[in-house]
């Protein structure tokens, strides 16, 4: 997996003109990004998955089978 991950639009003003930052960044701390369109910088950092995103994708799922006509009781 890549050290980083590329936002599409700036969290402050949603602009797309987004370019990685030339400072150096520790790994782990997170990419630095920089916003020509508000001149803002800021950092992701990916923190992990979530095991409640996860139960819910899955019963999401379930619901569609049931509103197609698949798993019903009847």
């Amino acid at each position: 997996m890549s050290e980083r991950a590329a936002p599409f639009h700036c969290p402050y003003c949603g602009d797309e003109d987004l370019r990685p930052s030339e400072l150096e960044t520790p790994r782990g701390q997170g990419a630095a990004w920089e916003c020509a369109a508000c001149n803002r910088a800021f950092r992701l950092k990916f923190l992990g998955l979530l095991a409640s995103g996860l139960q819910a994708a899955h019963h999401d799922g379930a619901h569609t089978d049931r509103l197609h006509g698949e798993g019903s009781d009847s």
